[in-house]
């Protein structure tokens, strides 16, 4: 056999299934980028990451949403998203390993993948049109282009069978002959480095700029509602928070603030994407049963409305005995009972037919609250500051409901658009078609904030400090245990109201060893916490919170 006949090596697998699957990354990589730039003119909310995040948030069961909510806190989101991304990367190089040996099965794939990103988009709550279908879709038009054309440079997937030219010798003449034998050779076509390269880059580097002219138009579409509340100076209130009382703020390292800084006030909500409302354009429509006179505000007609500012202090359902799912704020805002008499409404115990308030969030959330206890005289609010400033936008800016007493899921609705007045019977919000609870009042509880679990004290006094909230009701007792010994009470910070939550001590002579620490507190209707240990769902933690501790 000459040199010019010798048998090419054919292409190894292992080459083929590694540019394969860089093939796939950067066809998912373009289709997420592409996607992006599409929400841009549809909405942020509309783009693929988002949407099947969103979607799968309204479609975890509660005790998920609770682990992640207890082992993530703040960062759940984050991990949601990095978790999708993930996915997606592995089903990209998976995609793009099958479509090296079946081109037009793995560009299938990925517009598989679109479909998905399409209905998840379509089937939230907050989704009022087909178009935001469109970034999914075509998003995975162009992956799934790139992904055929960088796979069309590798070359055939399969080998192909070519006779090899021979010569055989009839006395002196040589003549021409068939295949024989060995000389029937396999060759498998080389693959076009250098296009694949130039193409891969093209597509890498087009769709980097895409993304970023995505990005940079999603975040100027806020920056109308970033303008409108950086411009906003909150009106005194007409009726101010009374002074935080001389004695309700302990000095005490360790132990909780009497008031949370904004910046370190809890965040517990299923937006992945926080929605950006241009106060100006704002706008609340109250509507439904027993209303007379429906009503549209808008955020001037709050501004001109008497301003009230009270101490709150908010607890998440989430919440696990000892968790940092509450927290206390200066809230101002508009007394929401009187915009609902305003429209004519009553609450059951004066014959009004509604028992149930839903409000709804721009994101589509629904949270239900009893017509009841909102109309009973609390200080149930539509907020519009929080300690001294416009509310921020993770917490709700321009406008959010808040009511003292009920867990956040069923009174502190963010982003609020929408009153509804219906029943419990005609209609379950959110949370309650997850398995939580149609009523949650907040349940009596108190925390151990020092010494922290694990923590190695001196001997001698150490102070036990910590928060205790039966809000609405009021903190009236707290006592400490000391491992199996007598219940001993501890001292109580002056009260502010009985909406806000109770710092409280206890000085405590220690002594070397280990020690276990618990806490339980009496509200003033004279309910003591329940020792019983039971989970957040479907109405709230209960239990003794303890610590344990060793002493040196």
């Amino acid at each position: 056999m000459s040199e010019d006949q010798k048998v090419p090596r054919a292409q190894p697998a292992w080459r083929r299934c590694l540019l394969g699957a860089v093939s796939g990354l950067v066809a998912g990589y373009t289709a997420l980028a592409v996607a992006e730039l599409v929400s841009a003119a549809v909405r942020p909310q509309a783009g693929p990451v988002v949407a099947v995040g969103s979607a799968a948030i309204d479609r975890t069961p509660a005790a998920v949403k609770d682990y992640a909510i207890r082992h993530f806190g703040t960062n759940d989101k984050l991990v949601l998203q990095l978790g999708i991304l993930t996915t997606l990367t592995v089903l990209a190089l998976l995609l793009g390993v099958l479509a090296a040996y079946r081109r037009r099965t793995g560009a299938a794939g990925v517009l598989l993948f679109g479909v998905v990103g399409a209905w998840a988009a379509t089937s939230r709550p907050d989704s009022t049109s087909w178009t935001d279908a469109l970034p999914s879709a075509v998003g995975v038009i162009a992956g799934a282009g790139v992904l055929y054309v960088l796979v069309g440079r590798l070359g055939p997937g399969k080998a192909t069978h070519t006779p090899a030219p021979v010569t055989q010798s009839r006395g002196d003449t040589p003549t021409a002959a068939g295949p024989v034998g060995p000389a029937a050779v396999t060759r498998e076509a080389g693959w076009d480095r250098r296009g694949f390269i130039i193409a891969a880059t093209a597509a890498a580097a087009a769709s980097t700029a895409a993304g970023a002219v995505g990005r940079t138009l999603n975040n100027s579409r806020g920056q109308s509602a970033v303008a409108s509340r950086s411009s906003l100076l909150l009106p005194a209130p007409a009726s101010a928070a009374a002074p935080v009382p001389k004695g309700a703020r302990l000095r005490i390292p360790g132990v909780s603030s009497f008031v949370a800084a904004n910046k370190d006030f809890y965040r517990v909500d299923t937006a992945l994407v926080v929605p950006k409302v241009d106060a100006t354009a704002w706008r609340l429509r109250i509507h439904g049963k027993g209303v007379t006179r429906p009503m549209t505000v808008t955020f001037d007609d709050l501004l001109r409305r008497e301003l009230i500012e009270r101490h709150i202090t908010l607890t998440c359902v989430s919440n696990e005995v000892g968790g940092p799912y509450v927290g206390n704020a200066r809230w101002i805002g508009v007394r929401l009972t009187d915009l609902l008499a305003e429209c004519g409404v009553r609450p059951p115990s004066k014959g009004g037919p509604a028992d149930q308030l839903v409000a709804r969030s721009v994101d589509g959330m629904t949270i239900g609250s009893p017509v009841e206890d909102v109309m009973d005289g609390r200080d149930a609010l539509l907020a519009i500051g929080m300690n001294g400033e416009p509310l921020p936008f993770e917490h709700g800016f321009p406008v959010r409901m808040l009511v003292p007493g009920l867990y956040g899921y069923v009174s502190a609705c963010k982003w609020i658009e929408d009153i509804e007045l219906t029943t419990f019977d005609a209609y379950d919000a959110y949370w309650v078609k997850r398995k939580w609870a149609r009523r949650a009042p907040i349940k009596t509880q108190t925390r151990i904030d020092t010494p922290k679990p694990f923590a190695r004290p001196k001997a001698g006094t150490v102070m036990v400090a910590g928060v205790a909230w039966a809000q609405h009701r009021g903190i009236d007792k707290v006592e400490v245990r000391l491992d199996d010994g007598p219940w001993q009470q501890a001292d109580l910070a002056r009260e502010d109201t009985r909406d806000t939550w109770r710092q409280w001590s206890f000085p405590w002579k220690a002594t070397r060893g280990t020690h276990t620490l618990t806490v339980r507190a009496t509200d003033r209707t004279g309910q003591t916490q329940t020792e019983r240990r039971t989970r957040t769902v479907p109405d709230g933690a209960s239990g003794w919170h303890s610590v344990v501790v060793t002493v040196d």
